[in-house]
């Protein structure tokens, strides 16, 4: 089953996946759509507050605020992974808990780079905005570093993400039934 619909200005399929007995998403993944991520950029910039710079976490939000950095003309952007790496200088840490990840999950942020968010207006972006888990991890993430979010955005929300007032988003992604009908 599938559900199609137009993302800045570009129709996709998206397969529907089981959450559980009575819930399935619509699965909506950028990756290797360049076309997708550079007209998601694009229509995210127009509605974008001022920031200084973008975060995200890791994975799928990459290579959307890696366009809209360049698109905007940005220098850096910053990420927050799901494992510490190497050459990190040391680690800010929170907890999270994503619907579309089976696993509790944790994101790291490089103290040099929270350094530079010090004092600094934060875009906190998302590939879809669903339970807010994600953007609350981002959240405590910038606060712990001292910076200020100017704003969170989403390529789509779905769910009760959708009737929230502090995001901004391109489309509404409804939640469906068993049956692949739309609810809610």
């Amino acid at each position: 089953m599938y559900y199609e619909m137009t993302i800045a200005g570009c129709k996709r399929q998206l397969p529907l996946c089981k959450l559980n007995d009575d819930l399935m998403i619509g699965a909506f993944v950028i990756f290797g759509d360049q076309e997708l991520t550079v007209a998601c950029a694009r229509d995210l910039l127009k509605i974008a507050p001022d920031y200084d710079y973008l975060l995200t976490a890791e994975a799928k939000g990459i290579p959307l605020i890696h366009e809209m950095a360049r698109q905007h003309g940005d220098k850096k952007y910053f990420l927050a992974r799901k494992k510490p790496k190497l050459y990190m200088t040391g680690v800010f840490e929170v907890d999270v808990d994503s619907i579309t990840t089976a696993d509790h999950q944790k994101l790291y942020l490089d103290v040099k780079d929270a350094e530079m968010m010090k004092g600094k207006r934060i875009l906190i972006v998302d590939d879809v905005i669903s339970t807010g888990k994600s953007l609350a991890a981002l959240e405590k993430l910038c606060k712990e570093a001292g910076a200020e979010i100017c704003g969170r955005m989403g390529i789509l929300a779905e769910g009760d993400a959708i009737g929230r007032e502090d995001i901004r988003y391109l489309e509404p992604l409804p939640l469906f039934n068993s049956k692949g009908e739309a609810i809610g």
